[in-house]
């Protein structure tokens, strides 16, 4: 081997060591919540499912890579969060997923078009998470503040009693609770009725005060809890 070629080969060696080879991962889902407890909280239990369902056979359906970040903070901010666990992960993600809600943030509708520029996918929920959740019961198009819908499902965990009677943003079996009558099946029904009115061309997702983007990331894995 010449001398150029060994130290082009070191210089890959380097390479490698510095920075590392991604490898993409079929099936894989990075998903960076907005909140702390309900978001990261429902979707991982969603991910124990999974893991539950097809773990005897890695070999033939490949168990979803499903990273799940509650960062706590707010639209924007969430998406430079989430380029940055993207830059550092050691996986190149097939799905990668911001969960938000409107709340009272401004720059929502921005918030929105900045994660699509970059190729993320958007799980948005006007005004807040719960309405997603309370669509595994009821159907409902009404325009409610977020305390609302939290005090709504405080009535149906009582009235169905699911966890301990009350609704609870820590639940760690929130996603259990929320599917004990086929709920989520339910869910993604009204949503998309509900969505089915949205015209994105014509109003601004801050505009559409109920409404929740949510069903499509749970259809997609959704998709792994199917009998195989």
């Amino acid at each position: 081997m010449g001398t150029d070629d060994l130290f082009k080969k070191r210089r890959e060696e380097r390479k490698r060591r510095d920075y590392g080879f991604k490898q993409p991962r079929a099936n894989s889902f990075l998903i960076v919540t907005e909140g702390k407890k309900t978001e990261p909280l429902y979707f991982k239990g969603m991910q124990k499912l999974i893991e539950e369902r097809i773990g005897g056979t890695i070999n033939v359906v490949e168990i979803p890579l499903t990273d799940i970040f509650g960062e706590g903070i707010a639209t924007r901010k969430l998406i430079e969060k989430t380029e940055e666990l993207v830059n550092r992960a050691k996986v190149i993600y097939q799905n990668i997923w911001v969960v938000f809600d409107k709340d009272d943030f401004e720059d929502f509708d921005q918030a929105i078009e900045e994660a699509e520029k970059r190729g993320y996918k958007v799980a948005w929920s006007n005004q807040c998470f719960e309405y997603w959740i309370y669509l595994h019961f009821y159907y409902s198009d009404s325009a409610l503040h977020r305390d609302e819908w939290s005090r709504k499902l405080n009535e149906i965990f009582q009235q169905y009693d699911l966890g301990d009677g009350m609704y609870q943003k820590n639940d760690a079996d929130i996603f259990a609770n929320a599917d004990r009558y086929d709920g989520v099946n339910t869910a993604i029904k009204h949503a998309k009725r509900r969505m089915a009115e949205f015209d994105r061309t014509k109003r601004k997702p801050s505009e559409y005060d109920p409404g929740t983007t949510v069903y499509l990331l749970v259809e997609e894995l959704k998709n792994y809890l199917e009998e195989v």
